[in-house]
């Protein structure tokens, strides 16, 4: 399963070394907490699942923490405990948490009809009109009243697809919940995170991860459903052999109700706008700490976006934004040091779990210590490797410059003014441009950073890069696409890769005697263009994702889009480089580039097409950069 169902594990601030966990962590857990296990009623008459692990000291009160998810809160059995002691979530037995674990309706031993990415209810009316938020309130409402010695405070952490729950606990309403952290949250399946990307299909994440998890649960259970097994090693050649979307659908024999969901609606229609964590981010009472990670290849979107939402939507919410240098869940590691090729020069994830997550939920938990000076934005900058913090997001020192494209493959500050001024490439989707130079099945979460030299060699692939950069060059926001196009067919998928390309001659460790402390090895990767963001948008939703349009073949058109944002600073002596695509294979299905059901067309559809980029006087392709001074 792609979807990396992460267990979230905290540490505590202060004068604790985060470490390994050992047998005396273990120990002492068993002799200071006890689990019970209790189906929780809803209003509905549902009962949910949950399981608790709470402190035997009888002398004090203690605030609860609740998860909530799709992926179980096993072990099951009341003698049967969760393994606290790898990760940092051992550190809140220590704090003296009530750990609550609650299987979602419909999901393992929950009662009910599972929904994915239920829909949020503004004015509920019945007991019949359940959402994720009633839940967590009849949860909430239900643990203060029955679990003995809590203190009356409840905090809600999630991270993935919990972290939507996350989210929805916000806008739950119950006077008990102080503290919420959506980490990673699913937000928007159409604009971004898993399922698609500018209603592009992220057909790999999608299928590797719902071809199991949405297999039907007739009855509640404690066994997972099993995995697809492709009897393949490299994915691109499968998805490339398996074929149009159609052919995937059958895999699933009509089983799994999500799929023919989703296949209905190819477009932005109400059911998708329905489904956006975002609607219910009005008047958020508890505090929020929403946290993601700059390279989370599964939710890099969510966690940017819903932070947006909660600003606008909440001013006065205490809402605080954390990202880091992070894959999926990297935040939760014991290692943030480094991502595939790219170092960070320190454990990024360490210093977060000490200095951010703790004293959030302690001073609003356990009045503890002083309220925790986090700012709205906490963010941290590769390239120059720095934790820096804002005011806002995006930031009010980032100002909008266009980078313009240029022919020769240059990249420019300066408009064009020539006339007629394009490159031309061919998109054959017989032959789709890789997502990474290798051979494997599983999608990499590497490949966010990954060196792109193997794209630039390829005839479907336009590089343009600046001169050496003479000065640092920081970027933090999200960037505009800003293309001008036109095609020899009907529609075509536009991706946009953001490239820092790094001098012939460097080493990591050689740049200064700090960074050679904080380094443990030199990496040399002279001449590495690291991918810093990516993106693709499907062109028929350039005017509206609710109303897709064909192209007029020969006809220049504007493509606009937004990539998400970045965090990143080109250094001095580097040089910052774009390309552009229209295939990336297989994490994005192919495009037909005929304006037909991308879910329902036929093998026969998929056709070559002639695409040009213009950089010219009346036709300026550009990005807009939030360029940080």
């Amino acid at each position: 399963m792609r979807k990396l169902l992460f267990l979230l594990l905290f540490s505590v601030a202060g004068d604790i070394v985060l470490g390994q966990g050992t047998s005396q962590d273990s120990a002492w857990i068993r002799d200071n907490y006890y689990k019970i296990e209790r189906s929780i009623p809803m209003r509905d008459g549902a009962k949910l699942f949950t399981s608790f692990y709470i402190p035997k000291d009888t002398t004090g009160r203690h605030p609860i923490l609740l998860t909530r998810t799709p992926y179980s809160c096993r072990p099951y059995g009341e003698d049967k405990w969760r393994d606290f002691v790898p990760g940092y979530f051992r550190y809140y037995l220590r704090e003296g948490y009530i750990i609550a674990t609650q299987d979602v309706r419909g999901r393992w031993m929950s009662e009910g009809q599972f929904v994915d990415v239920r829909p949020f209810i503004k004015d509920k009316r019945t007991d019949k009109d359940i959402d994720e938020a009633s839940d967590t309130y009849d949860a909430i409402d239900w643990m203060i009243k029955n679990i003995p010695y809590n203190n009356g405070k409840v905090g809600v952490t999630g991270g993935s697809y919990p972290g939507f729950y996350a989210a929805m606990a916000a806008a739950s309403g119950h006077p008990a919940l102080k503290a919420v952290s959506p980490q990673a949250p699913v937000t928007d399946w159409f604009m971004g995170d898993d399922f698609h990307h500018n209603g592009a299909f992220m057909q790999m994440d999608a299928w590797s991860f719902y071809s199991s998890f949405g297999k039907p649960r007739p009855q509640p259970t404690t066994t997972g459903p099993t995995g697809f097994n492709a009897n393949s090693k490299d994915n691109y050649q499968w998805y490339l052999t398996t074929g149009a979307l159609k052919n995937i659908m059958k895999l699933t024999r009509d089983s799994i109700a999500f799929w023919k969901d989703l296949y209905q609606h190819p477009n932005r229609d109400a059911w998708w706008q329905a489904r956006n964590a975002r609607v219910a981010m009005y008047d958020i009472k508890p505090a929020m700490l929403v946290v993601g990670g700059t390279f989370d290849a599964e939710d890099c979107f969510g966690a940017w976006n819903l932070f947006k939402a909660i600003k606008t939507q909440s001013p006065s919410t205490h809402s605080h934004l954390i990202m880091g240098p992070w894959y999926h869940g990297g935040w939760v590691s014991n290692d943030g040091t480094h991502l595939g090729n790219i170092q960070f020069g320190s454990n990024t994830a360490f210093w977060y779990q000490n200095n951010i997550e703790i004293p959030f939920f302690n001073y609003y938990l356990k009045d503890k210590g002083a309220e925790p000076q986090i700012a709205a934005a906490t963010v941290f900058f590769t390239g120059e490797n720095t934790w820096k913090t804002f005011a806002k997001w995006p930031p009010a020192e980032e100002k909008e410059q266009s980078l313009y494209l240029r022919s020769g493959g240059a990249l420019s500050w300066e408009k064009p003014s020539g006339v007629n001024s394009f490159d031309e490439y061919t998109s054959d989707p017989a032959h789709p441009v890789p997502y990474t130079e290798d051979v494997h099945w599983d999608r990499t979460r590497e490949y966010m950073t990954d060196d792109q030299r193997f794209a630039s060699r390829r005839p479907d692939v336009l590089t343009y890069q600046t001169p050496v950069l003479t000065e640092d060059l920081t970027l933090g926001g999200p960037v505009t696409a800003n293309l001008k196009v036109s095609l020899s067919g009907q529609d075509a998928d536009f991706i946009v890769k953001v490239i820092d390309v790094f001098p012939d001659d460097f080493t990591y460790g050689n740049e200064t005697p700090a960074a050679r402390r904080e380094t443990p090895r030199s990496v040399p990767l002279g001449g590495y263009q690291m991918l810093v963001r990516g993106e693709v948008m499907r062109g028929r939703f350039r005017e509206s994702f609710e109303k897709p349009v064909p192209f007029k073949p020969g006809k220049v058109e504007t493509v606009q889009f937004y990539i998400p944002d970045i965090a990143h600073t080109f250094k001095k002596g580097h040089r910052l480089m774009v390309q552009i695509q229209s295939s990336w294979f297989p994490l994005v299905d192919r495009n037909p580039q005929k304006f037909v059901d991308v879910y329902t067309c036929e093998d026969s559809d998929f056709q070559k097409e002639n695409i040009r980029i213009f950089h010219d006087g009346e036709h300026p392709s550009q990005l807009i950069l939030p360029v940080i001074k």
